[in-house]
C-alpha cells in the first residue's frame, strides 16, 4: 500500500450479499489543510452498519466500507490543524464534516448542519469520492470530528462510545438528566446499555424498559434502579406519570404500544427517540400525548463539546462499555454482523487486531 494515496478496507459490494466482505483498495478524499490521517486500532460495530449494508435503509453507494466508531493513532495532520497532534490516540464517530459556519454549527449543533457528511457513505463535494468507514486500515477526517481519547479508556471500550455512547449521552444532557430526575431507557441494546450507564453516571434514578425480563440481571449490574418488562400484564400501571425523561433506543417497532410508553411521563415529560427502526414506525395523533402534555422529539449524535465531556465523564465515573472483541477479517466480520442481525450480542462488538490484518 502506498500511504497515504490509498487505504485498504473491507467492503460490501452488493446488499444482496451483505455478509460477503471483500478486502479492497480505498481512495480517500484529497488531503486538506484541516485533515487528520488516522491509523485505525479498533472500531465498534454499529447497528447502522447492518442497516446500511443489508439495504434496510435504502440505496447506498456500493461498494462500501462501513464502521463509524473508530479509535486509532493520528499519523499526519494538515498545516492548519490545531486540535490534534501526530502520535495522539484519537477517535472518530459517525460524522466527519459540517460547514462550521452556519447558525447551527456556531451554536454547538453542528450535527444538525445542513451540510453535514457521514463518516461512510457520503459523497464529498467537488470530488465525487464516497467516504469509507472504519473496517479499514486508515481514515481521513476533518480535525473538528477527531477527538483525543483519554488515557483512562481502553481503545476497545472507547470505540463504541463514539456513536452508540454519544447517541445516548447527548439527549440525556440536553434534556435535564441528573440528580432528582427519573429517567427511563427503552431498549437494552448497544445504545440502550450506554443510556443506562450514562444516566446513572449523571446522577439520575434510572430504569430500564425492555420487552422481557431476559436482560434484567444485566441492567441491574449496570446500575439500573428499576426494570420494567413490557410483556408483563398492565406493565405501565404502577409507573404512570412518574418519569421526567424517556430515551427510546429501540431498533424495532413491531407491537410497540406508544400510548402506554408515553403514559409513563409526567406532565410535559419528554420522550426522545434515537433508534432508527426500518419500516414506517408508529402512528402519532394529538390524542396520543394529550393526557399528560408530554413532548415527543428525537436526537441525532452530538456535538464535539459533548463528545469530549462524555469521554471525561466516562473516565471520572468509571463508565465501562460491555464489549466483545472480534478480530477484523472477512470471516470475523461475517460472523459478527450475522450475530448482530440475530440480536446475539451483549452489548457491543469491537473490531481489534488491525495490525495483524493490515500490518503495523
Amino acid at each position: 500500500m502506498v500511504y497515504p494515496d490509498s487505504f485498504k478496507g473491507f467492503q460490501i459490494e452488493d446488499p444482496k450479499n451483505w455478509t460477503e466482505f471483500h478486502l479492497n483498495d480505498l481512495k480517500p478524499k484529497p488531503f486538506g489543510d484541516f485533515d487528520v490521517d488516522i491509523k485505525i486500532l479498533a472500531c465498534g460495530i454499529c447497528a447502522s452498519d447492518l442497516h446500511t449494508i443489508s439495504g434496510g435503509w435504502g440505496e447506498q453507494h456500493f461498494p462500501l466500507c462501513v464502521g463509524h466508531e473508530i479509535v486509532g493513532t493520528a499519523l499526519r495532520v494538515g498545516p492548519k490543524v490545531t486540535l490534534i497532534k501526530p502520535g495522539e490516540r484519537v477517535g472518530v464517530g459517525a460524522q466527519s464534516y459540517s460547514c462550521l459556519q452556519c447558525r447551527q454549527c456556531k451554536a454547538d449543533n453542528e450535527t444538525y448542519c445542513r451540510h453535514q457528511l457521514d463518516t461512510y457513505g457520503a459523497v464529498w463535494p467537488e470530488t465525487g469520492i464516497v467516504s469509507q468507514g472504519g473496517y479499514s486500515s486508515h481514515v481521513r477526517t476533518h480535525e473538528h470530528w477527531v477527538f483525543p481519547i483519554p488515557d483512562g479508556l481502553s481503545s476497545e471500550k472507547a470505540a463504541p462510545m463514539l456513536c452508540a455512547g454519544l447517541t445516548a449521552y447527548s439527549p440525556l444532557v440536553r434534556n435535564g438528566c441528573g440528580p432528582g430526575k427519573k429517567v427511563g431507557i427503552v431498549g437494552m441494546g448497544g445504545i440502550g446499555h450506554f443510556g443506562l450507564l450514562f444516566a446513572k453516571a449523571l446522577g439520575a434514578e434510572t430504569w430500564a424498559i425492555s420487552r422481557t425480563h431476559s436482560k434484567e440481571a444485566d441492567a441491574k449490574k449496570m446500575g439500573a434502579d428499576g426494570f420494567i418488562a413490557t410483556a408483563d400484564k398492565d406493565w405501565n400501571e404502577p409507573h404512570i406519570m412518574t418519569f421526567d425523561l424517556i430515551i427510546n433506543t429501540a431498533s424495532g417497532s413491531d407491537g410497540f404500544d406508544l400510548e402506554k410508553y408515553l403514559s409513563l411521563l409526567d406532565v410535559h415529560g419528554k420522550w426522545v427517540s434515537v433508534g432508527l427502526p426500518e419500516g414506517s414506525g408508529q402512528e402519532v395523533k394529538t390524542q396520543t400525548f394529550m393526557t399528560n402534555g408530554c413532548l415527543i422529539g428525537a436526537s441525532h449524535l452530538g456535538s464535539r463539546k459533548e463528545v469530549l465531556a462524555m469521554l471525561k465523564l466516562a473516565v471520572e465515573k468509571g463508565v465501562d462499555s460491555w464489549v466483545e472483541e472480534v478480530e477484523i477479517s472477512a470471516e470475523g466480520l461475517k460472523t459478527a454482523l450475522t450475530r448482530l442481525h440475530n440480536n446475539d450480542v451483549r452489548y457491543r462488538f469491537t473490531l481489534t487486531g488491525y495490525d495483524k490484518c493490515f500490518g503495523a
